[in-house]
């Protein structure tokens, strides 16, 4: 069984991962990892991660570090789940550069999205938590739903009016 993932634990992949790869690529956490580097919670289960661009070395890498640093690893991001809008990797704030790999948080606004849209007791604790760090701003997010709400029939997962309910009920609190 691995381990919760920690900071220590989070930073030692981004370096063993820099290790692995064979050229230059951006590597955005989501959900869990971004939560324990900005510090509102000490572990999550598994590094979410999005690798721009993919790249085979890491890829096959990404199964032996599992194993070495003794850790969940997932290719998730928020754009798998929810359109996010255009410019997100743009708005990614960068972490830190491991060799050729440059590590960023995914689009805070779209993670916030991709959370309300869940809606699991974690992933609104995770927004809450987001809002009173002043990481995202209700209004902003709002705005954002609105941006992605055309393009909502891409994902048939995804019911729109709860969807929207979720960020109305956040974005008045």
């Amino acid at each position: 069984m691995r381990e919760l993932a920690t900071a220590d634990r989070i930073h030692r992949f981004m370096q063993a991962l820099g290790r692995e790869a064979d050229g230059p690529a951006r590597v955005y956490f989501t959900g869990g990892a971004t939560a324990v580097l900005l510090g509102w919670r000490g572990a999550t289960i598994d590094v979410d991660v999005k690798i721009v661009p993919e790249q085979d070395a890491l890829l096959r890498g990404l199964a032996s570090l599992k194993d070495v640093l003794s850790i969940n690893v997932e290719l998730a991001a928020p754009d798998d789940f929810i359109p996010v809008e255009e410019g997100w990797d743009a708005r990614s704030p960068f972490i830190a550069s491991e060799g050729p790999l440059s590590f960023f948080h995914f689009d805070l606004i779209a993670q916030a999205l991709a959370k309300l849209e869940r809606s699991h007791a974690q992933d609104l604790d995770d927004v809450r938590a987001m809002r009173e760090r002043g990481l995202v701003d209700p209004a902003r997010l709002r705005r954002a739903f609105e941006a992605i709400r055309p393009r909502l029939y891409k994902y048939p997962a995804v019911d729109p009016a709860s969807f929207e309910r979720a960020v109305n009920d956040f974005s008045q609190k």
